[in-house]
C-alpha cells in the first residue's frame, strides 16, 4: 500500500445511482397503518420504511389513484 496517492488526476464521475437518491421526510400516519407495515416487515426482514417506500413507488408506477366519495353524514372515520 502506498503511503500518498495522489487523486488530483482523476476526472469525476456522475453518481449512477443520483436518481435514486431518497430524501428525508416527514410524514403522519395511523398507527394501523404503521403497524401494518411493521408486521410485514417482521414476515419479510425488509425495514417497514423499505415497505411503504416500495408500496408507494408501485403505486406511483402503475399510476394508481385513491378511489372515494365522499356521502354527507356518513360517520365512517
Amino acid at each position: 500500500m502506498r503511503k500518498h496517492y495522489d487523486f488530483g488526476s482523476m476526472k469525476g464521475k456522475k453518481n449512477p445511482y443520483a436518481r435514486r437518491l431518497r430524501e428525508s421526510i416527514t410524514i403522519r400516519l395511523d398507527r394501523s397503518v404503521i403497524e401494518h407495515f411493521r408486521k410485514l416487515a417482521a414476515e419479510t426482514g425488509l425495514p417497514y420504511q423499505t415497505l411503504i417506500n416500495l408500496y408507494l413507488r408501485d403505486c406511483v408506477e402503475h399510476g394508481r389513484r385513491l378511489s372515494q366519495e365522499w356521502v354527507a353524514g356518513d360517520a365512517k372515520r
